[in-house]
């Protein structure tokens, strides 16, 4: 029996401090549609039946949440706000907290959504737009297969996340019978007269345009929360004199593909992807969502 899509959990990554943009970024309205990006991927994952989100936003953006965004959402969405905090961290690593500034990083974003998720969850961050057919292709999934060590994420053709501002860093998928092996880091990815190229390991690599890259957007289950829970103390006790470190979601994924706690089913995206990660990006992007919208 499928399981059923309001059983499906959307957990916002927003707890960023978008030092590169000049302010938070998840809750500026794109010109022309007047909302911000948060909010129409909240309403496409509504459209697709996923009726419950927890957003992980910092203190600072929740009072404009609450008085202007939260009331234009779907009435019948119901809305979790969970504040990431840097003192959010087991008793005996507390001390830490002190010289901490900013968060802790995607892998302990999702973790402080642990209480509020209890079966799997679409996992996306709030400054990316991945158009609706993510959400369908992630129900669909989760209906499909009922097996919590069976997570999946939905991955975009290199070609559709390139940026008109110059070269990209992307994740590269390596993809096995449907499956993701692993992600790795390409640098400045960009058009060149001979097809794309990015450096990998500091070195120039020739890549397909067709191949995917991972932008967060992640169905993920109750394993891997357990997971995150003792891989962060470990990180804890591993950095626990280096309070810079970021402990990273896909890190997390990799060590569970790796020790086959879980399979992760890769699912090429139909749509676009968009992101904004300067201000001046903000008129050309709202743009090019305006049109994929209204298309």
């Amino acid at each position: 029996m499928a399981t059923e899509q309001n059983n499906l959990t959307l957990v916002v990554l927003a707890g960023g401090l978008g030092s590169r943009f000049g302010g938070n970024k998840q809750i500026t309205p794109l010109p022309k549609l007047e909302r911000t990006i948060m909010e129409l991927s909240i309403e496409d994952a509504f459209n697709a039946g996923i009726k419950q989100v927890v957003l992980i936003i910092n203190k600072s953006v929740r009072a404009e949440l609450e008085q202007v965004i939260l009331p234009r959402l779907p009435n019948a969405m119901k809305v979790t706000l969970v504040e990431q905090s840097t003192d959010m961290l087991p008793t005996e690593f507390k001390h830490l907290a002190e010289h901490r500034t900013k968060p802790w990083g995607t892998g302990h974003a999702l973790l402080c959504a642990k209480p509020h998720v209890k079966g799997p969850a679409v996992v996306i961050t709030a400054d990316d737009y991945y158009g609706p057919n993510a959400y369908k292709q992630m129900v669909e999934h989760f209906n499909q297969f009922q097996d919590a060590s069976c997570m999946a994420m939905v991955a975009f053709p290199i070609e559709k996340t390139l940026s008109e501002q110059g070269g990209v860093n992307r994740g590269i998928c390596e993809v096995e019978q449907c499956s993701l092996k692993r992600v790795t880091e390409s640098l400045n990815i960009h058009q060149t007269e001979h097809g794309l190229v990015g450096e990998i390991e500091g070195k120039l690599h020739q890549l397909e345009s067709q191949s995917l890259a991972s932008m967060t957007f992640w169905g993920v289950t109750p394993i891997l929360m357990a997971k995150l829970e003792n891989g962060f103390e470990k990180f804890l006790e591993d950095y626990d004199s280096d309070v810079k470190k970021e402990y990273y979601l896909p890190n997390c994924i990799q060590a569970c593909i790796e020790s086959k706690h879980v399979s992760v089913r890769v699912y090429s995206a139909i749509d676009f992807w968009f992101g904004v990660t300067f201000k001046e990006e903000l008129t050309s992007v709202a743009g090019k969502i305006y049109e994929h919208r209204q298309g």
